[in-house]
Parts: C-alpha cells; structure tokens; sequence
C-alpha cells in the first residue's frame, strides 16, 4: 500500500494505487492530500491494522464477523460503501462500525485475491472451497503482475469468468453453483453487478473438455469473438468472451451462449465448413441438455423446413425467409404452415412433421425460444449436409488447420491467468 501510494505517475507501480483508489478514494492511502515520503506515510498505514486494545476501552462486537473491537471504520476504509456524496451514512455522533483487526486485514487484503481493473473488483462465491481458493490464488499472482509490469502488460485475454471457468474445471466436474461480484466504489458512481452460472456448468465444462467436436465447437466460439485494432492487436480475448456467455447477469441484461451460437449459424456471410458447422450445433445442442436439461427432438420439424427450403426455386431466398421467422412463434408457425402445404401439395413421398411436434415451438412456453434457436441450427446442418449452398464466403484452409490443433487442447484449463511468462515467483516486496 505504501509502495503503491508514493509511486510516481510514470511508474508501473503506481496502476496499482489506481486499484485502491477506487475501492477506497477518501483513505489515507488514496487521498489527493497524502504524503508521498514512504518514512511519513506507513505510520499511518501500519495504524490501519493495529492490534485490538481492550484494556481500558471498550469493547465492541465487530459488525462483520461479531469478534471483539476497539476500532471503528468510517466509509473512507471500507470497500463497497458510500461516496463522498453521501454525509449521512452514519447517525449523528457515531463515528463509524466497528471492525476487529481481522476484518480490517481482509478488507485491505480483498483486491489481491480479486480480480481487479484500474476501476473495479470482481470477487467469487461459490459451493466448491477448491474453486473459491483456486480463484483467489489466479488472482494474487495477477496482481503482483500488475505491480511489476502494470495494465499494460496484461494479456488483453484476461476476463474474471475465464479464471472462473479453469477454476471450476479443475475443482469439480458436479453440480456447483458460482456467483460473481463486480463492484466499484469511488467518489462518482459506485456500482455492483451480479452475475451467476447455472449449477450444471461444471458437467458441462467437463464434457466439452472430453469430446473432440465439443472442443472444435468451443475454439470456433472463441476464434468469431476475438477482436483486433486496426493494428492488428487483440483488444478483446475470444477465451473471455465466450466464457462470459456462461453468465447471466441478475438484471437480465447479458448475452445468451445459445444466442450467440445462433448468430453465428444464421450468419451467411460466415465460411463454416460442414465440420465447423456440426460442432457448433452440437455444442448448442450439449448445453441444452447438460445446463438446462432440455432433451427433445427436433429433427422431424428441421426435416420438413430443410425439404422445403432445398426444393424451393431459390433455395437461398427460402433460407432467408426461413432466418427472418426462425425466433418468433407467431412467424415461425405461419411458415411451418406454409412449408408444410407446399410440400403436400407437390406430392412429397416423406412422412411430414404435422401441427402436434410444431407445438412445443411456436407455444409461448419456458424454453420455447431456446428450442426454436436449436430447431435453426438443425436445419443448417441438414441443408449443409445435403450440399445446399448456405454461406457466401469459402472456408479458410489454414484456418481449419488452425482450429484442428487447438481442439487437441484441453478446452478451459491453462486459460487466461495461467500464462505469466515467469511472473509467478515475483515477490512483491520487490515491487
């Protein structure tokens, strides 16, 4: 802390005072008015953490863990309490919450076992200890990174729900409930952002880590999400951002793995071969089932659509009149109508998928919309499969080689935070 709040601006050291400071931007560490003579400033600091005295004093129960204390916080050394702003917080002639000396050092301690930004601090809860600790450690040897080489220095690869995702690999592959805790707390906007996977994200994971196609899925997911600057840079981790798409945020506003998966299929400009193409329906299809427990059949449904879309005079016009309707109930049935009369009418010598196995698609019903996104990626491949054109672009040869040797790879272990380049063994005494 005293390292971090006497570094100069210039300094890689000093991206770390930038954490602190917004978690905690009225402390001693932090404030605009301190000190920067280390000799001046660790009495103070030390003085954070000292000892509980109760002889002579009073003695307190500790508002977070109910221990004994002597000393009260103000919001100034708390994370995740009020601004500035806020001068009411406490009521008149209080002087702040009591915190045992324990509590103080994990208060202070909480951002280097955390997942931090110059701006926030993402924290674990989780049904796996081993998930919680593995977490934790990912990130301590993330931060003395950040203190030695400072942001940018860090793999733009790096997201919390990556080291989450390794984390809950290598702990268990059973049911376990996770939750991240996003937060802020700085003299303008202070924020928490919740975000939850689902218990039977573990199983998943595992099963993707043993299956070859599963692997393919998952690196063709990561390889469209990876973005670039204009110098050919990564600016976001494909690694991060598909492991994002296994959160849901608890205000609703996140992006769906299978909705994603969707854009990619119905996406015509995109060159999936016909291999790419099953892997990532059968991707979708596996976490259907292992995360939701969905387990229906789609395919005399996807038959009936992919009849009518090959023998169709354009069947490249039929798609899109098909990727228009596929995730509205009310289009989609107007066009299983349609598909279905237009083949009884030309005499199609296959059984139909009549009105009864239309029902589960085009009901507004838990998980409709989910199946209605399957139903699409079953039609592809079968269109694929048939050698019904459906992309405009040729698949890329060396990119398929590519993403044949990374799916000889484990999927989710050795993800983001495991690659320091010899930083692991960096002490931050050093710094």
């Amino acid at each position: 802390m005293v390292a971090a709040a006497t570094a100069s601006k210039d300094t890689s050291r000093y991206d770390w005072w930038k954490v602190l400071f917004a978690l905690y931007p009225n402390s001693k560490a932090t404030h605009s008015k301190r000190t920067s003579d280390p000799s001046a400033l660790r009495p103070d600091i030390e003085n954070l953490f000292a000892q509980d005295r109760p002889e002579g004093g009073r003695i307190l129960r500790c508002t977070f863990c109910g221990a004994g204390a002597t000393v009260v916080w103000a919001k100034s050394n708390l994370p995740l309490f009020d601004t500035n702003k806020a001068l009411n917080a406490l009521p008149p002639g209080v002087a702040g919450w009591p915190v045992c000396r324990g509590c103080r050092i994990a208060m202070w301690a909480l951002p280097y076992g955390a997942w931090v930004t110059a701006g926030s601090a993402t924290v674990l809860s989780c049904e796996n200890d081993t998930a919680q600790r593995d977490f934790a450690r990912r990130n301590v040897r993330r931060a003395r990174r950040v203190m030695h080489a400072g942001f940018t220095g860090m793999p733009a690869t790096a997201r919390p729900e990556a080291v989450v995702l390794a984390a809950l690999r290598d702990a268990s592959e059973g049911l376990c409930a996770t939750t991240l805790w996003s937060f802020k707390n700085d003299n303008q906007d202070p924020w928490l952002r919740v975000t939850r996977t689902r218990r039977a994200v573990p199983t998943f994971l595992a099963t993707v880590d043993g299956n070859a196609p599963l692997r393919r899925g998952w690196h063709l997911l990561r390889r469209s999400l990876t973005r670039y600057d204009a110098q050919g840079r990564i600016v976001a981790g494909g690694a991060g951002e598909a492991a994002r798409l296994l959160f849901e945020a608890e205000d609703g506003r996140s992006r769906p793995l299978l909705g994603q998966l969707h854009r990619l299929l119905a996406d015509t400009d995109g060159a999936w071969n016909a291999g790419d193409r099953e892997a990532l329906v059968r991707l979708a299809f596996t976490y259907a089932e292992e995360v939701f427990g969905m387990e229906t059949d789609l395919e005399p449904v996807a038959t009936l659509i992919a009849d009518w879309i090959e023998q169709g005079s354009s069947p490249r016009g039929r798609l899109a009149e098909y990727r228009n309707a596929a995730l509205n109930d009310y289009k989609l049935g107007i066009l299983l109508v349609q598909a279905y009369t237009r083949l009884q009418l030309d005499g199609s010598k296959t059984p139909l998928a009549g009105p009864e196995l239309w029902k589960p698609l085009i009901r507004r019903q838990p998980r409709a919309w989910e199946q209605r996104m399957l139903l699409f990626a079953q039609v592809s491949v079968l269109l694929q499969q048939r050698g019904v054109a459906i992309g405009a672009k040729e698949a890329d040869p060396r990119q398929e080689r590519e993403i044949e040797a990374l799916a000889e790879r484990p999927t989710f272990a050795g993800d983001g935070e495991d690659e320091y380049d010899g930083f692991h063994d960096y002490e931050m005494g050093q710094a």
